[in-house]
């Protein structure tokens, strides 16, 4: 039986190791789940199988995975959190809101940091939830700390595309 997860939430399913990982993405206009394949991930924005539409692009990245996450044709946003922190867990489902609503203009990556030390010390962060905003895989711009949906939108806008 599959585990339901909320719309536009990709999850992750490995089976050891980062190339096999499989990610789900339910698109927004019609409900199907799509896969979402390493190699379309990289080049191209992924679009649901069925009706053609922009999926939402929310993904979980490690040390394995996080730079092949960044290469992406929009930009791509990436949430710095932990399990226990709990503004973490208050922006989280501000960030899918937003994946679903960005759907073919953002990309989100979540980077677990008590997973991926490297990665947070590589970024300097020192504080989370830290978000960091990528374009053609250079960081633009960083904010610390949860912020309202309506800020992190004024914050997002200027850099999508559409």
């Amino acid at each position: 039986m599959r585990e339901s997860m909320p719309a536009g939430r990709a999850t992750s399913s490995s089976s050891g190791s980062a190339s096999s990982a499989e990610h789900i993405a339910t698109c927004v206009s019609c409900g199907a789940g799509n896969r979402l394949r390493a190699s379309s991930r990289e080049h191209e924005l992924p679009q649901c199988g069925r009706c053609h539409a922009p999926l939402p692009w929310l993904v979980d990245a490690d040390e394995k995975t996080f730079d092949r996450e960044l290469k992406a044709p929009v930009p791509v946003l990436v949430d710095f959190w932990a399990p226990w922190c709990g503004p973490c867990r208050q922006v989280a489902p501000v960030l899918e809101e937003i994946s679903r609503q960005g759907a073919g203009r953002l990309k989100i990556v979540k980077v677990n940091v008590d997973n991926a030390r490297t990665i947070s010390l590589r970024f300097g962060v020192s504080g989370i939830p830290t978000l960091a905003l990528f374009k053609e895989g250079q960081l633009i711009e960083t904010q610390v700390g949860a912020k309202p949906k309506a800020a992190l939108v004024r914050w997002l806008d200027p850099h999508l595309a559409g």
